[in-house]
């Protein structure tokens, strides 16, 4: 693994998780609904395109639900404009999907919605379902936005960096990474053969 600032406040570390390079980004946000620092990361594993699996923190997704609906309702508008994120429109596309295994914390905390279900449940196993529960104290709260999700054959995180400290961002580091195994070792794609 490397570390590296990028001389405008950032930090980008660089490693690999079973022969795919990953990287995350510490930055300014690039999403409305973060405040403050971003960390983003990003890897190529090479999954075929139509795997689409998301799991974001469940205020995020109440938020993100109701300012799609006040845009849809508002009697000014004849539809929804192009400043909501991508996220909203997954939200709108696929289904949200819950399973025994993960303990209720998890669901309290986070949702999960993907195009198919057996994709979900591949992808986000015990391990992982944990690893997004256990984060160090003093970690982010159920209300610091996060989403992880597998689109066009790559994984990617993007939170608010909040707390802002080391055991957070080493935290975020190994969350990507085992979303990254998980995908890669599981067959994420089993709906799709």
């Amino acid at each position: 693994m490397s570390f590296a600032a990028d001389g405008a406040g950032g930090a980008r570390l660089e490693g690999e998780v079973l022969g795919r390079r990953w990287r995350l980004e510490r930055g300014k946000p690039t999403r409305d609904y973060v405040v403050g620092e971003e960390l983003r990361a990003r890897a190529d594993l090479a999954l075929p395109e139509d795997v689409a699996a998301m799991v974001m923190n469940r205020s995020l997704k109440e938020a993100l639900e109701s300012k799609a609906f006040e845009q849809s309702t508002d009697q000014v508008r004849t539809g929804i404009d192009g400043s909501l994120p991508q996220e909203v429109r997954w939200l709108a596309m696929f289904d949200e999907f819950a399973w025994e295994g993960p303990p209720a914390a998890f669901w309290d905390r986070y949702a999960v919605v993907a195009e198919r279900r057996e994709t979900a449940l591949a992808w986000v196993n015990a391990a992982l379902a944990r690893q997004l529960l256990d984060w160090p104290a003093p970690g982010p709260s159920s209300q610091v936005p996060f989403t992880l999700l597998l689109l066009r054959g790559r994984a990617y995180l993007r939170m608010e960096y909040r707390p802002a400290n080391l055991p957070t961002l080493q935290h975020a580091a190994l969350v990507f990474t085992s979303a990254c195994e998980s995908a890669l070792r599981t067959p994420v794609d089993v709906a799709l053969e």
